[in-house]
């Protein structure tokens, strides 16, 4: 493969200061074919980053502002009768694009964020009895605030499945921000960022990515951390199955990003948080403790033996 999805990374990295691993694992899931949810509080950089990555592979970009009174066909599309032909034509919503920015999501009620289900799930819309496919590749990026309560509908589970990873930005250190500061003295680093990369690139990367080796003893690993949190003592809901294909895809997008042939358990270990901190649900006696889905993360992985073996081979 002559591009190197690392040039996406590199890029971002012009706008986004000091967030190197957020930036990796957004790329990654990009190239794994998944969704991401970013949960931070507001000026920490989530639309910045949707709109570099969108950029850097010269991608269709939308935004939407997800508000309680959005309704599902502000999202997909709507119907609507021409005069002149006699027939109802259909007006394309937003989620027709290759990357999405949901932003926060839950301020929209649950029927608007049941929109984005099909299309997140099967990369389509129905509407009017017909399936639109939406362009490919579609990639979404959705935020929510964790501070603000008053006034939002939390995620089901279900929905919270569907996204590959959760992470956060957090704020800079000292030093970066002083460096973003002084970025944007005369102008925003966005609006000068060129294209790296296309649309035709990362679905090279994508099909490349799923030739990664993962030899039989780290996806061993794999589905043992994410059985283990099922098992868990402070877990009332432990991650699915569809979190394990998760690791395994994300594991192998990440190891393409890195230069490699093969996952190794480090990589494994350092995207297993991302994967799994949305698909744990706590014991209510945990959460009165303080026990986050991160510290129990944590613990499953200082307990599972890491694989030695071939990782290229074996």
């Amino acid at each position: 493969m002559a591009f190197s999805p690392v040039a996406i990374v590199d890029n971002i990295e012009r706008v986004i200061v000091g967030k190197r691993l957020a930036v990796s694992q957004t790329a990654a899931a990009l190239v794994a074919g998944g969704h991401i949810l970013i949960e931070d509080v507001p000026g920490t950089g989530k639309t910045v980053l949707a709109k570099s990555l969108a950029r850097s592979i010269a991608a269709d970009f939308k935004r939407v502002q997800f508000t309680p009174d959005l309704l599902p066909s502000d999202i997909t599309g709507v119907s609507i009768y021409n005069q002149k032909s006699g027939e109802f034509e259909f007006r394309a919503g937003p989620v027709f694009t290759n990357v999405l920015l949901a932003d926060e999501l839950n301020r929209a009620t649950p029927r608007t964020q049941s929109a984005l289900l099909e299309s997140m799930e099967e990369r389509q819309v129905t509407a009017d009895g017909a399936a639109r496919p939406l362009p490919d590749p579609f990639f979404v990026i959705a935020t929510q605030n964790p501070i603000e309560q008053e006034g939002v509908y939390r995620l089901p589970e279900a929905q919270l499945d569907r996204f590959l990873m959760k992470i956060s930005l957090g704020y800079p250190d000292p030093q970066e921000e002083a460096r973003i500061v002084e970025d944007q003295r005369q102008a925003h680093p966005l609006e000068s960022l060129a294209a790296v990369a296309t649309a035709a690139d990362v679905l090279e990367a994508r099909r490349a990515a799923r030739e990664i080796h993962v030899a039989p003893p780290v996806l061993d690993y794999m589905t043992q951390i994410v059985r283990a949190t099922r098992r868990h003592k402070d877990a009332l809901l432990g991650a699915s199955p569809r979190a394990s294909l998760a690791l395994y895809r994300a594991s192998q997008a990440m190891a393409l990003l890195l230069g490699k042939k093969f996952v190794i358990p480090d990589v494994v270990k350092g995207l297993a948080p991302a994967i799994l901190r949305h698909r744990l649900l706590l014991q209510p006696q945990a959460l009165i403790s303080g026990r986050t889905p991160d510290l129990i993360i944590r613990e499953i992985l200082e307990k599972i033996e890491v694989p030695v073996c071939d990782y290229a081979t074996g």
